[in-house]
């Protein structure tokens, strides 16, 4: 039967789009109780069923994508869609299973008492990464942390873990996701958090943009989806809308726009400006979000060498134009030390690397609108590269002032631009504390930052350091490294730093990725060395990414040591 809702008068949707769009939020209603009550032993079934399902398409998925951003079926770049798609989806679903069989067997997610320790704020934090041996080999020196929120204790922290899978008396219910247009894994992953950290059956609605994955995503999931706990829809903002404010629907979740998330919130025009002003919203339901960041990186002086000026080059140039830029966790402002004396180095250096890529598609709506509008509010913008219609170029504008009143760090550009800026400070220590205030209380969100400094000057630091990382209000911090290794680990949870109110949102509220259930995470922190030998293959500069890419993804759905040989040997070929 069809849900009724207030809003099928002003939908501007034909009667029967309507009808069998009741009549799919009908059908997940129907089954939400029994997914409850499924026995752990098939809920396990079906996430493994999704994990080979998604090893079966993985070659097919990346070819779609490389085809929908204008790249070569060849390209070295393919390795960024191999990442961002399969690898992490493949890896995510390995580290649930992993947790949703611990609780098979103990009843809860028993976390090790030698991965919890206790900061000296009292704060507990959790180590998850690396979280095999394999882990460890390949990723020599790189560990991850889950710090909590405060309130959560040594003694109380099973409490904190996988509560849907403890509780007797849980509610059914039914998730919307409004899946995002520029990564693959997004919308897969947000609905396998809504499924299985929160116990919903889920109503998965892809973005335009990208919703030519929707085949491989039915064929993937096909488990699931004929078992009448996951549905796919298609379509754009109407079909959105009607299903946010749909009788049927329990509770939202979006990984997009700020600007997307108030229009569903609180509506548009005026009136919706007046009701987000005065925190009235027109959703009188649950909204979970990821909505992007102005993501900085704060880089602390030292005495760096050659090498270490070009891996870094490297490094911040992956952040910046990995996916053409079309990444919600790109870097947009890169804080440097006025009077380190390796800051021009640096910066050439960067603009070396960044002239040498090859252009991009500007795939992504409006980015051509956005790459004109921000490049012209900063005249000293570097085009690094021919533009062309439909094609941008990297952009970079150094020297922008820390007290500048455009555009760069209010908003999200969400394409190849990005400015550095400079501040002051007498040495290391306190360039580190003005950057880590300028960041919180100047850039626009709360998504994730990096610091990048080298080990003797970390060593001088001392506790400096850590509590810049505490100190940072974001939901995930990277120390030398990309802070979308957090994104992709898995085993860390993805999403804003807690405490945004609803009309004043920036990057979302809630979190996914989060396969160790914990129900209150603060913040990922995520370190690795100052420098690696081989080069990482997500950079975008390494030459045989797409196959690193392909034989990690292999090595997540069989973890065996056997395949480590041919990764080494691509990995090599940078």
């Amino acid at each position: 039967m069809a849900i009724a809702t207030s809003r099928d008068r002003d939908s501007g949707l034909a009667a029967s789009l309507r009808s069998r769009l009741d009549g799919t939020v009908a059908d997940l209603a129907e089954r939400a109780p029994a997914w409850l009550e499924l026995p752990m032993g098939r809920k396990i079934e079906l996430a493994e069923s999704a994990l080979e399902g998604s090893l079966r398409v993985a070659d097919r998925q990346v070819a779609a994508a490389l085809a929908a951003k204008g790249l070569e079926p060849d390209s070295p770049r393919a390795g960024e869609d191999w990442f961002a798609g399969p690898y992490i989806q493949v890896r995510t679903l390995r580290l649930l299973i992993e947790t949703l069989e611990r609780v098979d067997r103990y009843g809860e997610v028993r976390v090790p008492a030698r991965l919890v320790r206790q900061r000296a704020n009292g704060q507990v934090a959790v180590r998850v990464f690396p979280g095999d041996h394999l882990d460890g080999l390949l990723y020599r020196g790189f560990t991850a942390e889950v710090w909590m929120e405060p309130g959560v204790t040594r003694d109380n922290l099973s409490e904190n873990v996988g509560l849907v899978h403890r509780q007797t008396d849980a509610a059914p219910g039914v998730a919307l996701v409004l899946g995002a247009g520029n990564v693959a894994s997004i919308p897969t992953l947000d609905a396998i958090h809504k499924l299985y950290a929160e116990g919903r059956v889920t109503l998965l609605k892809l973005n335009p943009v990208n919703e030519y994955l929707g085949p491989l995503i039915e064929e993937a999931f096909a488990g699931l989806i004929e078992a009448g706990f996951l549905k796919l829809v298609y379509g754009g903002g109407a079909i959105g809308s009607y299903l946010c404010h749909h009788d049927g629907i329990d509770e939202v979740h979006i990984t997009g726009s700020e600007k997307t998330h108030d229009l569903i919130v609180f509506g548009g025009g005026e009136e919706g400006a007046a009701r987000k002003r005065d925190n009235r919203p027109l959703l009188h339901k649950p909204i979970s979000s990821e909505l992007g960041n102005v993501s900085p990186i704060i880089v602390v002086p030292g005495e760096w060498s050659d090498t270490d000026l070009l891996f870094h080059a490297e490094n911040l140039a992956t952040q910046m134009t990995q996916n053409g830029g079309f990444n919600c966790n790109a870097t947009k402002v890169i804080v440097t030390h006025r009077d380190w004396p390796q800051r021009r180095q640096l910066l050439g250096r960067l603009r070396k690397v960044l002239t040498r890529l090859p252009p991009r598609a500007a795939y992504y709506p409006g980015a051509e609108e956005r790459y004109e509008r921000f490049t012209a509010a900063y005249p000293s913008t570097e085009r690094l590269g021919a533009r062309r219609p439909g094609v941008l170029p990297p952009a970079l504008a150094a020297g922008v002032s820390p007290n500048d009143a455009g555009p760069a760090f209010r908003e999200e550009s969400f394409c190849a631009f990005t400015v550095e800026t400079a501040l002051a400070g007498s040495g290391a220590a306190e360039f580190l504390r003005l950057a880590v205030d300028f960041c919180n209380e100047r850039l626009h969100g709360t998504l994730n930052a990096g610091l990048v400094v080298h080990p003797r000057t970390r060593r001088e630091l001392g506790g400096e350091m850590e509590r810049a990382i505490e100190e940072l209000r974001y939901g995930s911090i990277a120390v030398n490294h990309w802070p979308a290794m957090s994104y992709g680990l898995g085993s860390t949870p993805w999403g804003a730093f807690p405490g945004q109110p609803l009309n004043d949102v920036q990057s979302g509220r809630g979190f996914v990725h989060n396969s160790w259930l914990f129900e209150r995470p603060q913040k990922s922190v995520v370190e690795g060395p100052f420098r690696i030998l081989p080069k990482p293959p997500w950079f975008v500069t390494h030459g045989a990414s797409d196959r690193v890419g392909r034989e990690l993804t292999a090595l997540e759905g069989d973890r065996s040591a056997l395949r480590l040989p041919t990764i080494l040997w691509h990995a090599l070929r940078a």
